[in-house]
């Protein structure tokens, strides 16, 4: 397949040229400087600057963890900004469509609706993986994106690599592969086919595995050819200096590792103990940091734990997950908080 980004990006998007900010016109503002050139407030207090609008030095320190090349990576605010950047490149409105595996994440089918754009609704297999020949059924000239998720939300379950390389090689458009669980899981990062796979965009967080939900850091690698297109549309301070300075601090400190451990080591335990509970019929693989587990009645258990102080997520409005709740993997004393809680139901 020979697949050329010139043919999928939208034609306002090709002719268009990016904001130059104060920031990418000068972009060594890190120096001692008198800086008169972006009508900023004088007066320091550690805000009053503009943030570095392309995050180089957090970029280094994500390039350095995931090898990577900082070339290759976006940072947005949150997955679903650097997701909908995606979408605003290269999905005409009302014309083109995307494909969407349910159950998954649902801020693919929102963001298709924000920009107007088709969702194509594949549903997965029984046993959650994608059903490759039904997607490619679903394929037309106007199909601009395949989202997979792997690990997958709300399931849990790793996509085969099989599926995932036959969508590669045969999709001639971009294929986007949410890894925001990656870190829970044994399974390698498709991020070691980046450069073999130009289609490809591999998004990540720092929102799970590495505790910064509230800094919102969403990441995008992809080839220097897409991030072209990305950086033209994107918008100039999209994280702040706090997002920037904090993301960077948290990862210098070394708390990832000891806290992976850790979570790993309680899903194996949780495991051992929800087996032992008779209204818990299934309790589902999973990659990532959270169960998803059919009960008797969802909607009871759900309300039982709510009783009980303890939220948990009701999951059965989504396809194939009738009577799910999904649990995310708490601390030692929250998992030991919710197994005596089961045995009070």
């Amino acid at each position: 397949m020979s697949f050329d980004i010139n043919n999928i990006v939208r034609e306002n998007v090709k002719k268009m040229k990016p904001y130059s900010s104060a920031r990418d016109e000068f972009q060594n503002f890190t120096q001692e400087m008198v800086y008169l050139d972006a009508n900023e407030n004088p007066y320091s207090n550690g805000f009053n600057r503009y943030p570095d609008p392309q995050q180089k030095d957090l970029k280094a320190e994500i390039a350095a963890i995931k090898d990577v090349y900082a070339e290759n990576i976006l940072l947005g605010n949150g997955s679903d900004e650097v997701l909908d950047l995606v979408f605003r490149a290269f999905c005409e409105a009302n014309k083109d469509n995307v494909i969407t595996l349910p159950p998954t994440y649902g801020m693919y089918g929102v963001l298709a609706n924000i920009n107007a754009v088709e969702n194509r609704e594949v549903l997965l297999t029984n046993d959650f993986q994608p059903n490759v020949d039904t997607i490619f059924n679903a394929v037309d000239k106007n199909t601009k994106i395949i989202f997979l998720c792997s690990p997958n939300n709300p399931t849990g379950n790793s996509f085969s690599d099989e599926a995932v390389l036959k969508i590669l090689n045969n999709f001639n458009g971009l294929v986007v592969i949410d890894e925001a669980y990656i870190d829970f899981s044994k399974n390698k990062s498709w991020l070691v086919e980046l450069s073999d796979f130009p289609n490809l965009i591999v998004t990540q967080t720092l929102s799970k595995a590495y505790a910064m939900a509230g800094l919102r850091v969403g990441i995008l690698y992809a080839s220097k050819d897409v991030l072209t297109v990305l950086n033209k549309i994107k918008p100039p301070y999209n994280m702040n200096v706090s997002s920037q300075e904090n993301a960077i601090r948290k990862l210098l400190q070394g708390t990832f590792k000891p806290q992976l451990k850790k979570i790993l080591l309680e899903r194996k335990k949780l495991k051992t103990a929800l087996l032992n509970f008779s209204f818990i019929k299934k309790i589902y693989p999973t990659d990532a940091n959270f169960f998803l587990i059919k009960v008797d009645d969802a909607d009871k258990r759900y309300q039982q734990f709510i009783d009980k102080g303890i939220v948990v997520r009701n999951r059965s409005t989504q396809p194939l997950c009738e009577n799910c709740l999904r649990i995310t993997i708490g601390t030692k004393e929250e998992n030991l908080n919710l197994i005596e809680t089961l045995k009070s139901f």
